[in-house]
């Protein structure tokens, strides 16, 4: 969960493992605050959002990924276009930082708004206005790439 997190919002292998080295590391000083695995879970998410999100800024990181770094597709998955998989990453990532996080935790982590919330320390009507604001932008966006609009 951890590297999966830092890998989706860095989209650089070596960065994502450095990150999640770095959570690690802080779980183990940390180990003797946290109580129970869910508050252990809890903790490891929210620490990687939020060190994925320092690391970016700090290091200024232009995303990308290589195709020895994309996973084998599932057999129940349908073929998809892979130049508008590319696209639709490209404006996720033009996203700012923290709606960039909330789209990651939604739609990768499948967690839900209040969930969503709770690990990155923000109200619960941000995430959704974070949501709701992201996925217009992108509809609007993907839509101009297209050539159309989508509703």
């Amino acid at each position: 969960m951890v590297f999966s997190i830092a890998l989706h919002y860095l989209h650089d292998r070596e960065s994502a493992e450095e990150v999640a080295q770095d959570v690690f590391v802080q779980l183990y000083r940390q180990r003797d605050r946290l109580s129970g695995p869910g508050h252990v879970t809890a903790w490891l998410r929210r620490v990687a959002c939020h060190r994925s999100i320092d690391y970016a800024r700090s290091h200024r990181l232009d995303p990308k990924i290589g195709l020895e770094e994309l996973a084998e597709p599932a057999s129940e998955e349908r073929p998809g276009d892979p130049m508008l998989r590319e696209k639709l990453r490209k404006l996720i990532l033009s996203l700012s930082e923290k709606a960039r996080m909330v789209m990651i935790l939604r739609y990768q982590e499948d967690l839900d708004p209040e969930e969503i919330a709770r690990e990155l320390e923000m109200p619960v009507s941000t995430v959704k206005s974070h949501l709701q604001r992201s996925l217009a932008t992108l509809r609007e966006k993907f839509g101009r790439a297209l050539g159309g609009s989508l509703g």
